[in-house]
Protein backbone atom coordinates (compact mmCIF):
# COMPACT_ATOMS: atom_id res chain seq x y z
CA UNK A 1 0.00 0.00 0.00
CA UNK A 2 1.26 3.67 -0.70
CA UNK A 3 1.93 6.12 1.96
CA UNK A 4 -0.23 8.90 2.66
CA UNK A 5 1.06 12.17 1.18
CA UNK A 6 -0.57 15.58 1.67
CA UNK A 7 -2.25 16.83 -2.17
CA UNK A 8 -1.50 20.92 -2.96
CA UNK A 9 -2.92 23.01 -5.32
CA UNK A 10 -1.69 21.40 -8.37
CA UNK A 11 -3.47 18.04 -7.22
CA UNK A 12 -7.06 19.54 -6.91
CA UNK A 13 -8.27 18.87 -10.22
CA UNK A 14 -7.02 14.73 -10.07
CA UNK A 15 -8.21 14.55 -6.12
CA UNK A 16 -11.58 16.20 -7.51
CA UNK A 17 -12.59 13.18 -10.34
CA UNK A 18 -11.22 11.09 -7.52
CA UNK A 19 -14.28 12.06 -5.55
CA UNK A 20 -16.49 12.73 -8.64
CA UNK A 21 -15.85 8.97 -9.84
CA UNK A 22 -16.25 7.87 -6.04
CA UNK A 23 -19.40 9.57 -5.42
CA UNK A 24 -21.28 9.31 -8.98
CA UNK A 25 -23.45 6.19 -8.50
CA UNK A 26 -24.52 7.31 -4.60
CA UNK A 27 -28.40 8.58 -4.24
CA UNK A 28 -27.41 11.78 -3.03
CA UNK A 29 -25.95 12.49 -6.50
CA UNK A 30 -28.81 11.42 -8.47
CA UNK A 31 -30.90 13.51 -5.79
CA UNK A 32 -28.28 16.43 -7.11
CA UNK A 33 -28.25 15.64 -10.73
CA UNK A 34 -30.92 13.95 -12.59
CA UNK A 35 -29.25 13.46 -15.99
CA UNK A 36 -26.62 10.58 -15.36
CA UNK A 37 -23.65 11.82 -17.93
CA UNK A 38 -23.51 15.35 -16.41
CA UNK A 39 -22.98 13.49 -12.32
CA UNK A 40 -18.96 13.03 -12.81
CA UNK A 41 -18.00 16.29 -14.69
CA UNK A 42 -20.49 18.70 -12.69
CA UNK A 43 -19.58 16.69 -9.34
CA UNK A 44 -15.76 16.92 -10.61
CA UNK A 45 -16.15 20.78 -11.02
CA UNK A 46 -17.73 21.65 -7.79
CA UNK A 47 -15.48 19.30 -5.58
CA UNK A 48 -12.55 20.91 -7.02
CA UNK A 49 -13.78 24.38 -4.87
CA UNK A 50 -14.10 22.19 -1.79
CA UNK A 51 -11.21 20.65 -2.56
CA UNK A 52 -9.10 23.50 -3.60
CA UNK A 53 -10.33 25.43 -0.22
CA UNK A 54 -9.45 22.48 2.33
CA UNK A 55 -6.17 23.23 0.82
CA UNK A 56 -6.02 26.14 2.08
CA UNK A 57 -8.33 25.74 5.66
CA UNK A 58 -7.73 21.71 6.00
CA UNK A 59 -6.11 19.74 4.35
CA UNK A 60 -6.37 17.01 1.85
CA UNK A 61 -4.68 13.80 2.22
CA UNK A 62 -4.12 10.74 -0.73
CA UNK A 63 -3.37 7.26 -0.86
CA UNK A 64 -2.10 6.73 -4.67
CA UNK A 65 -3.35 7.80 -7.19
CA UNK A 66 -7.45 6.57 -6.14
CA UNK A 67 -8.10 7.46 -2.68
CA UNK A 68 -8.84 11.32 -1.36
CA UNK A 69 -9.75 12.38 2.49
CA UNK A 70 -10.78 16.21 2.51
CA UNK A 71 -10.82 17.95 5.83
CA UNK A 72 -11.57 21.24 7.15
CA UNK A 73 -10.35 22.68 10.56
CA UNK A 74 -13.82 23.18 12.36
CA UNK A 75 -11.68 24.09 15.60
CA UNK A 76 -11.15 28.04 14.12
CA UNK A 77 -13.31 30.28 11.99
CA UNK A 78 -13.62 28.63 8.15
CA UNK A 79 -14.67 31.40 5.77
CA UNK A 80 -16.69 30.57 3.07
CA UNK A 81 -14.64 29.91 -0.28
CA UNK A 82 -14.05 33.41 -2.20
CA UNK A 83 -17.08 34.06 -4.85
CA UNK A 84 -18.77 30.84 -3.89
CA UNK A 85 -22.32 31.09 -5.42
CA UNK A 86 -21.08 32.34 -8.77
CA UNK A 87 -18.04 29.88 -8.84
CA UNK A 88 -20.51 27.07 -7.47
CA UNK A 89 -23.14 28.64 -10.90
CA UNK A 90 -20.26 27.54 -13.25
CA UNK A 91 -19.47 24.43 -12.14
CA UNK A 92 -23.03 22.94 -11.85
CA UNK A 93 -25.31 24.91 -13.90
CA UNK A 94 -28.86 24.21 -13.72
CA UNK A 95 -27.98 21.89 -10.80
CA UNK A 96 -27.00 24.78 -8.91
CA UNK A 97 -30.62 24.99 -6.74
CA UNK A 98 -29.84 21.59 -5.59
CA UNK A 99 -26.51 22.36 -4.88
CA UNK A 100 -27.51 24.89 -2.60
CA UNK A 101 -30.04 23.04 -0.78
CA UNK A 102 -27.88 20.47 -0.25
CA UNK A 103 -25.44 22.85 1.37
CA UNK A 104 -28.29 24.66 3.11
CA UNK A 105 -29.15 20.70 4.57
CA UNK A 106 -25.44 20.45 6.15
CA UNK A 107 -25.15 23.70 7.58
CA UNK A 108 -28.30 22.84 9.97
CA UNK A 109 -26.87 19.62 11.19
CA UNK A 110 -23.49 20.66 11.49
CA UNK A 111 -21.91 21.14 15.01
CA UNK A 112 -20.73 23.97 16.79
CA UNK A 113 -18.11 21.79 18.91
CA UNK A 114 -14.34 22.57 17.58
CA UNK A 115 -13.07 19.62 15.79
CA UNK A 116 -11.83 18.56 12.16
CA UNK A 117 -14.75 17.89 9.57
CA UNK A 118 -14.02 15.05 7.00
CA UNK A 119 -16.41 16.78 4.29
CA UNK A 120 -15.27 14.10 1.55
CA UNK A 121 -14.03 10.38 1.68
CA UNK A 122 -13.59 8.99 -1.92
CA UNK A 123 -11.90 5.56 -3.24
CA UNK A 124 -12.29 5.13 -6.83
CA UNK A 125 -14.25 2.49 -8.18
CA UNK A 126 -12.06 -0.60 -8.63
CA UNK A 127 -10.03 0.17 -5.94
CA UNK A 128 -12.65 -0.09 -2.79
CA UNK A 129 -12.81 -2.36 -0.17
CA UNK A 130 -9.49 -2.38 -0.26
CA UNK A 131 -8.76 -0.99 2.73
CA UNK A 132 -7.36 2.17 1.45
CA UNK A 133 -10.11 4.31 2.93
CA UNK A 134 -9.90 3.01 6.65
CA UNK A 135 -6.13 3.72 5.74
CA UNK A 136 -7.02 7.20 5.19
CA UNK A 137 -9.31 8.01 8.05
CA UNK A 138 -6.20 6.40 10.46
CA UNK A 139 -4.08 8.46 9.19
CA UNK A 140 -5.88 11.42 10.14
CA UNK A 141 -7.37 10.18 13.38
CA UNK A 142 -3.99 9.28 15.06
CA UNK A 143 -3.04 13.49 14.81
CA UNK A 144 -6.54 13.84 16.19
CA UNK A 145 -6.01 11.60 19.55
CA UNK A 146 -2.73 13.02 19.66
CA UNK A 147 -3.96 16.39 20.00
CA UNK A 148 -7.58 15.66 21.53
CA UNK A 149 -9.44 16.67 18.58
CA UNK A 150 -13.06 15.53 17.51
CA UNK A 151 -14.11 14.75 14.36
CA UNK A 152 -17.55 14.98 12.42
CA UNK A 153 -18.43 13.63 8.87
CA UNK A 154 -21.87 12.71 6.93
CA UNK A 155 -22.52 9.99 5.78
CA UNK A 156 -24.77 9.02 2.43
CA UNK A 157 -24.93 5.61 2.86
CA UNK A 158 -25.73 2.75 5.42
CA UNK A 159 -22.78 0.74 4.25
CA UNK A 160 -20.73 3.87 5.16
CA UNK A 161 -22.26 4.31 8.40
CA UNK A 162 -20.45 0.62 9.41
CA UNK A 163 -17.51 1.90 8.51
CA UNK A 164 -17.36 4.80 10.15
CA UNK A 165 -18.92 3.57 13.36
CA UNK A 166 -16.08 0.88 13.31
CA UNK A 167 -13.83 4.14 13.51
CA UNK A 168 -15.67 4.89 16.58
CA UNK A 169 -17.85 7.45 15.07
CA UNK A 170 -21.24 7.70 17.22
CA UNK A 171 -25.15 9.13 15.76
CA UNK A 172 -24.91 12.51 16.44
CA UNK A 173 -28.88 12.38 16.42
CA UNK A 174 -31.38 11.41 13.96
CA UNK A 175 -30.50 10.53 10.08
CA UNK A 176 -32.16 13.36 7.87
CA UNK A 177 -33.27 13.74 4.36
CA UNK A 178 -32.18 16.01 2.09
CA UNK A 179 -35.17 18.30 0.89
CA UNK A 180 -38.02 17.62 -1.40
CA UNK A 181 -38.16 13.82 -0.47
CA UNK A 182 -34.30 13.37 -1.03
CA UNK A 183 -32.46 10.29 0.46
CA UNK A 184 -31.05 10.44 3.99
CA UNK A 185 -27.56 11.83 5.70
CA UNK A 186 -26.42 10.79 9.03
CA UNK A 187 -24.34 12.90 11.08
CA UNK A 188 -21.80 10.87 12.94
CA UNK A 189 -19.08 12.18 15.94
CA UNK A 190 -15.96 10.75 16.59
CA UNK A 191 -15.28 12.19 20.21
CA UNK A 192 -11.74 13.30 21.23
CA UNK A 193 -9.98 10.54 22.40
CA UNK A 194 -6.69 11.28 25.34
Amino acid sequence: MSVVTRAGLSDVDRCAGVVAASFASLPQTAWLIDTPADRVPVLAADFAIFVAHAVEFGHVDVLGDHAVAVWFYRDRELPAPADYDARVAAATGRYAERFHLLDAAFDGHHPVAPHHHLALLAVEPGYQNQGLGVALLRHHHAWLDAEGVSAFLEASTVESVRLYRREGYEAMGEAYGLPDGGPLMWPLWRAARS
